[in-house]
This record gives C-alpha cells, structure tokens and sequence, in this order.
C-alpha cells in the first residue's frame, strides 16, 4: 500500500526512495521494541526499589518477607528475551 505525505497542502505519494527510508526507520524502531520495554520494566522496579530503600539502612533490620519482596524485584528482569515475555511480568506483592 503506498505512502503519501503532505507538501505545501498537496498529497503526494512518497517515491521508492522514501518509502524504503521509511521502511528502515519503522524496521529500527520495531526492532528497539524489547529495550524499550526493559527500560520501563526498569523504571518501575526501580521506584517500588527506591520506596523501600529506607528500611534497608543500617539501622534497620529488614524482616524475611521485605528481603524475599526487594531480591523479587532485582531478579524480576532475569530470564526474559521477548516483548511479551516483559508485559507479562507478574510484579511482586510488597509486605
């Protein structure tokens, strides 16, 4: 099916050299798909790690369950090779 963009208010269709310029950046884009999803992954288990820094200082004794809840966060990436594989990350439930 043909592109088409716009040009001083006129449609025109996109030439094989557009279109195959085009086809690379969606190619690239798709193929960044599971980095993107790992990096928000990340981000997350970063924050639900960052809320419960505070109870791992040196004065504060973790309990068991607070200790299995931080490793399941810092393992939770482990193991996973596929886009679908990151959105169905089951997260942890915090103590």
């Amino acid at each position: 099916m043909p592109r088409y963009k716009l040009v001083n208010g006129e449609t025109i269709q996109l030439t094989a050299e557009e279109e195959a310029q085009r086809d690379a950046e969606e190619q690239a884009w798709n193929n960044g798909a599971f980095d993107r999803a790992m990096a928000d992954l990340r981000q997350k288990r970063n924050i639900l790690l960052k809320e419960t820094d505070y109870l791992a200082l040196s004065d504060n004794t973790l309990s068991t369950e607070m200790t299995t809840y931080r490793q399941s966060l810092r393992d939770i990436t482990n193991g996973l090779t596929t886009v679908d594989e990151v959105n169905a990350v089951t997260w942890p439930t915090k103590p």
